[in-house]
């Protein structure tokens, strides 16, 4: 599968919230390092983040695969992201794969600037904590 593929297929379930066909192209034991939820399994990260969103959009902005490791690409886009407590925060963000050779995501890892994230983030998570 070309990594574009499957970038934008990886965007697309995230977007729609469609947890069952996201984890379906993610390996069993797939890894996400999150800079807000941490270092989680994909099937926990996403039913987090699924339950903290009302909505989610997404434009993707760009694609890159590693010159140095094959297995290796990103995504670039703007996330668009409305919380359960109707707080939108809007960021971009960088995805880093890795693809095993199964053509399934084994590792991912989250880079964005959590600055204008992290307080709504904080404040949905404090009413919401019991």
């Amino acid at each position: 599968m070309k990594f574009q593929v499957l970038i934008k297929q990886y965007l697309n379930c995230l977007q729609i919230g469609d947890l069952e066909k996201l984890l379906s192209i993610f390996e069993g034991n797939a890894i996400v390092f999150s800079p807000l939820y941490g270092k989680l399994s994909a099937k926990q990260f996403y039913s987090d983040l699924f339950n903290d969103t009302t909505q989610s959009k997404i434009t993707l902005l760009n694609t890159f695969q590693s010159n140095e490791n094959e297995d290796t690409c990103s995504g670039h886009f703007q996330y668009d992201w409305t919380m359960k407590d109707g707080s939108l925060v809007t960021f971009e963000c960088v995805d880093v794969f890795k693809i095993s050779k199964n053509n399934k995501i084994e590792k991912l890892t989250i880079i964005y600037d959590t600055f204008g994230v992290r307080d709504s983030y904080n404040q949905f998570n404090d009413c919401f904590s019991f």
